[in-house]
């Protein structure tokens, strides 16, 4: 991996989810070693059957797929001097568990929203993040906003009170599988 981090990469050239199970659109910002700011915006294929509101469990499987996987596969790709497609012939990126979470809003078809997360754990191709869904302000420019961001301003989200706050997640993990164990 040649990238200092995944801003300048786009999440549909970098994961291995087939395009109807992609949840994330873009990252804005990316420290290897800290967390990660990636957004998504709910089509009418997430939201099908559900009264136009993009659910929870959709909502933590973004987050997911923006933190851990995103993450996650960032420092393997480093670690093993390897692109995505190579890792992922090896490796099948897993949501394996989850702590608690807290649902404050509700998000809609067409709502921007960013997941922020900060990496608590990482070790063993396993990753451990904590974070929030915010609801983005329509129309912000979410690569300029994010552009000044930083390790402090992740700690604290540190985010303009324009944002809404919809959902808090804590604990939620991360894990390369073989894929020849898989198989089994």
């Amino acid at each position: 991996m040649t990238a200092d981090n995944l801003v300048s990469i786009h999440p549909k050239d970098f994961l291995t989810y087939g395009p109807s199970k992609l949840l994330v659109d873009q990252y804005h910002w990316h420290s290897p070693d800290a967390g990660i700011v990636a957004s998504y915006t709910p089509r009418e294929k997430d939201v099908e059957g559900h009264f136009d509101i993009f659910r929870g469990v959709d909502q933590i499987e973004s987050f997911a797929q923006a933190t851990v996987v995103s993450c996650g596969t960032f420092l393997e790709c480093k670690k093993q001097h390897c692109e995505s497609a190579e890792l992922n012939k090896i490796y099948i990126p897993a949501f394996i568990s989850i702590g608690n979470v807290i649902f404050h809003n509700y998000l809609e078809k067409g709502d921007t929203f960013v997941n922020i997360g900060r990496i608590t754990f990482s070790k063993f191709r396993q990753v451990t993040c904590v974070g929030r869904i915010y609801k983005a302000p329509q129309g912000l420019d979410l690569d300029a906003y994010f552009g000044d961001f930083d390790e402090d301003r992740l700690a604290a989200y540190d985010i303009s009170s324009d944002f809404v706050l919809v959902t808090e997640l804590d604990n939620v993990t991360g894990r390369a599988l073989k894929r020849e164990l898989m198989k089994k």
